[in-house]
């Protein structure tokens, strides 16, 4: 089970060079339901997630770089491109910054992934978050594979 809360960035928050980045290039098989094909810079991951906005079900399988190329061009399109940054936030929890590439060049987004829902709905977000978008399946990746960035 996946439990995250996601909020919007204007712009990066302070210097990133001080923490772990990792290059994704993600691609969606189906959005109904998430079939989602992931490189993690040398890692490969099929990932198949259930319907939800906070909280679903998520399945992860890893691939070989020879199956991940074979099912790429099932995405047709429908795909990604970011560096994640991974930043610290205390309380065992860790915000995932997205800076986004290609067509949302310029775009940010946040997420933070809980190990319960009582612990997502305490917390607390940092000045530096912008406004949440948790329920708003617009900003889902998926959604941003196929539409692009919402006009409002």
């Amino acid at each position: 089970m996946e439990i995250e809360r996601k909020f919007l960035l204007e712009a990066l928050p302070f210097d990133m060079s001080g923490y772990r980045a990792l290059a994704l290039r993600q691609g969606y098989i189906s959005t109904q339901p998430t079939i989602r094909l992931r490189q993690q810079n040398d890692e490969y991951i099929l990932t198949v997630k259930g319907a939800g906005a906070m909280v679903k079900e998520e399945f992860e399988l890893p691939m070989t770089a020879a199956q991940f190329i074979a099912l790429w061009p099932k995405t047709e399109g429908a795909a990604i491109a970011k560096t994640r940054y991974l930043i610290p936030l205390g309380a065992g929890l860790t915000a995932e910054l997205d800076a986004y590439h290609d067509e949302l060049e310029g775009r940010f987004t946040v997420e933070v992934e809980f190990p319960d829902m009582a612990a997502a709905e305490a917390f607390v977000p940092p000045a530096w978050f912008g406004r949440e978008v948790t329920e708003d399946f617009r900003y889902s990746n998926s959604s941003l594979s196929k539409d692009g960035w919402p006009k409002a």
